[in-house]
């Protein structure tokens, strides 16, 4: 459905984008991850025909997006992390002037309309100004604005930043509803670490290069540290180990490259093996392994090798 080609962005010595290549395929949740300024709003850009490529090309189910940017704006809708609505007008407005956009009107615009409202839940606040609603229920609003022509792709650059948990767990429902349903193809740029372990494919993107990809097991397995967590043993036990490890309450953590590591251990160290928890290495550690940098920014996040 999407892909990319050797696509370039310079601005004068600054390579924003360097010779970046990726597909997405239909029907796929796929997540674009990098700290600010790695390239995933540049990128995003020439893949909307906002910005034009210094090199490379961008083809949307097959349609060159740079020769034909009308037609590759039919085939996506776009949520940006800012939303894009009228604050003084109400949300059936908001849905309406964007439909209209479209040629939808009439007939057509009351039945998307409708269908929309009963997919996002909305009943209730519909004829409310923007202004008085809650972000939840805006956030709503603007990727129903995005879903209102019936795009064949649906780009969501950090569609669930400063939502609450329970309106970010409804609104990935929604979305996954429509991508299983509708096989609507999703392309995803988050700080949240978990919402990128139920993609179907992850890129990692740092300094306007690819670092790495892959699906999140395979990263995980390349990537990810996981932690054995073992209690009822003394410092002296963990020693005999002669591998790094921390205090926890009643307990400790020890790091491990690997499954396999923890096997090894409890093949060799039987006695200590009463009480214990091996947890894989998760997103969160991957992008900290492959970039350096934390994913989740605006998270508070327990760092198990401090």
């Amino acid at each position: 459905m999407i892909e990319v080609k050797h696509l370039s962005k310079l601005y004068g010595k600054i390579k924003a984008v360097n010779d970046i290549s990726f597909t997405v395929k239909k029907g796929q949740l796929f997540a674009f991850l990098g700290v600010n300024g790695a390239g995933k709003s540049t990128t995003i850009s020439m893949l909307t025909s906002e910005l034009t490529p210094t090199s490379g090309i961008a083809l949307i189910d097959g349609v060159n997006v740079q020769d034909e940017s009308n037609l590759i704006k039919e085939k996506i809708g776009v949520v940006f992390q800012d939303t894009a609505l009228d604050q003084e007008l109400t949300a059936y407005e908001n849905l309406k002037c964007r439909a209209a956009l479209y040629g939808i009107t009439g007939k057509a615009f009351k039945g998307r309309f409708e269908e929309l409202v009963e997919i996002f839940e909305m009943h209730e606040f519909m004829n409310r100004p923007l202004r008085h609603l809650s972000g939840g229920q805006r956030r709503r609003i603007d990727i129903a604005r995005a879903l209102i022509h019936r795009p064949q792709v649906l780009i969501l650059d950090e569609p669930t930043t400063g939502l609450d948990p329970g309106t970010r767990k409804m609104i990935w429902s929604i979305i996954e509803r429509l991508r299983q349903e509708e096989e609507l193809t999703v392309f995803l740029t988050t700080h949240y670490m978990e919402e990128a372990n139920d993609a179907s494919y992850v890129v990692i993107i740092d300094q306007g290069h690819i670092v790495a990809k892959g699906t999140p097991r395979e990263l995980k397995n390349r990537y990810g540290q996981d932690t054995l967590y073992l209690y009822g043993v003394n410092k002296e036990d963990i020693r005999s180990f002669h591998m790094p490890y921390h205090k926890i309450d009643h307990g400790y953590a020890i790091m491990l490259n690997n499954t396999k590591e923890a096997t090894k251990l409890i093949l060799t160290y039987p006695q200590f093996f009463t009480d214990y928890e091996i947890i894989k290495g998760d997103m969160d550690s991957v992008f900290l392994n492959v970039t350096g940098k934390k994913g989740n920014e605006h998270e508070d996040n327990v760092d198990l090798n401090a």
